[in-house]
């Protein structure tokens, strides 16, 4: 006689195989195979374990089954190349405690990386990353046309992608990590003016350009929303442009110096990549005071030149975090079976040499 089911009696048991087993009159092992979809049990069986299950509400525990299984995962990640102490460090860093964190599981990845002011890098990479047929993919895109050839292509091949650092809608991915660039910007251009004041006639937007090419798609964005905020609320201010050269930093000092002298009266400034110490170096040696500047980031030379005053603020946007939940989310996903959120806005942090010191130490 098999036992009566109902959830009441067993809400505050946890529900085990052996449990369900016996009220279904059958072995361990076919309710294994039942939960995980294996051959083997008849139909009869079959349809009597479901029925159990489903008046329970079962979920089977994919923590265990995970470990049990002893599978190997094998993911990986693009990126921008970088150097050393550059803002992709960071991102590696919540890359490698992601791995570890998640080492039960048998979590490995493989980090690749693209010219981010060179497309076809993009296209090369992506390509070989297709050729690897990963389980799981997280990549900082570049442009969109350049991007959709390779997440064509990994939805093709079935396999789940994140995005950090820029998202493109009109390719969703599994989730994204990353801040609202558009609104970044959008908050930028706000704080600057309340250091510029009201009566501010114009302001300079720095970028590094390599042949016409930012080098990423959230710089372009923030700099949408800077100038969406600027046309709403300060439409007299003039904003003029200086684009330094991403691949020949000797020629920054010899710009900055032709810009300031056809450009005197300028005193409030933006950046809207990591290099805003470019800028902030530059003040302090050539002994300019009195020049509000605002960038992005916490490397450690923008954070010494925050500390020593050439620049008033930085956005920070936890990169650390966005590297740690980007294979995080692809381990839910694709070991635990969770729900994943579509889109995770990273906080816009505004900091000064006021509030630096807590900052870094709680990152």
């Amino acid at each position: 006689m098999r036992a009566q089911v109902t959830r009441d009696n067993l809400m505050s048991e946890r529900i085990r195989i052996k449990d369900i087993a016996k009220m279904a009159d059958v072995s361990v092992g076919t309710v294994d195979r039942v939960i995980h979809g294996r051959s083997g049990v008849s139909e009869a069986s079959r349809k009597r374990v479901e029925e159990i299950l489903k008046q329970l509400d079962y979920q089977p525990n994919m923590y265990a089954s995970a470990l049990a299984s002893n599978k190997k995962y094998a993911f990986a990640c693009l990126l921008p190349m970088h150097q050393k102490g550059e803002y992709w460090t960071d991102v590696e860093s919540g890359i490698h405690e992601a791995v570890e964190t998640y080492s039960d599981f048998n979590v490995s990845v493989l980090l690749s990386y693209y010219d981010p002011y060179d497309y076809h890098s993009f296209a090369e990479a992506s390509g070989s990353i297709l050729e690897q047929e990963p389980d799981g993919v997280m990549f900082a895109p570049t442009a969109p046309q350049y991007t959709k050839p390779f997440t064509d292509g990994l939805t093709e091949r079935n396999i789940p992608y994140i995005y950090i650092d820029s998202n493109i809608k009109e390719e969703p991915a599994l989730s994204f990590f990353g801040q609202n660039s558009h609104q970044s910007g959008y908050f930028a251009a706000r704080m600057l003016m309340l250091l510029a004041g009201e009566d501010a006639k114009e302001i300079v937007i720095f970028r590094k350009i390599n042949e016409g090419i930012v080098g990423s798609n959230q710089q372009e964005r923030r700099e949408i929303g800077f100038r969406e905020y600027m046309q709403k609320h300060h439409p007299a201010c003039h904003i003029l442009g200086l684009d330094l050269h991403a691949k020949r930093d000797s020629e920054d000092s010899q710009m900055l110096d032709d810009f300031f002298r056809k450009h005197p009266t300028v005193k409030n400034g933006i950046t809207f990549n990591s290099k805003v110490y470019v800028i902030g170096e530059y003040l302090q040696k050539k002994q300019i005071t009195g020049f509000n500047l605002m960038g992005y980031d916490l490397l450690q030379r923008n954070v010494d030149c925050l500390m020593q005053g050439s620049i008033s603020f930085l956005i920070a946007q936890q990169p650390r975090l966005q590297g740690f939940d980007g294979i995080k989310v692809l381990c839910e996903h694709l070991i635990l079976k969770k729900e994943i959120a579509r889109e995770n806005f990273m906080p816009i942090d505004l900091l000064t040499k006021e509030n630096i010191e807590f900052y870094i130490n709680n990152d």
